[in-house]
């Protein structure tokens, strides 16, 4: 399929893209190239091919669940520099 420079012409209109007459017939042919190579994609014979998402396969690499020992409430708090009621004391973000 054949891309004209009229067909970028109106390709850059709806894009709202400024091209210089050297650009458009540079983009008219990668535009051709383009489409003609997913015509030769349509052509392949994918009958027997099963659907993916993608070409390779993928293997989550996550690690096990294992509880561990963490702070206790007290040791987090320790090292704070202000707190109430148990709990971290920070300055207000929002004015009331």
């Amino acid at each position: 399929m054949s891309i004209t420079v009229k067909d970028v012409e109106h390709i850059a209109n709806l894009s709202r893209l400024i091209l210089s007459d050297e650009q458009k017939v540079k983009m008219a042919d990668s535009l051709g190239k383009i489409l003609n190579f997913a015509n030769e994609l349509q052509e392949l014979d994918v009958e027997n091919v099963a659907p993916t998402t993608h070409s390779m396969p993928l293997k989550n690499v996550l690690r096990e669940d294992e509880a561990s020992t963490w702070l206790t409430q007290h040791e987090a708090l320790s090292h704070a520099p202000d707190q109430e009621s148990g709990q971290f004391k920070v300055p207000a973000v929002m004015e009331g």
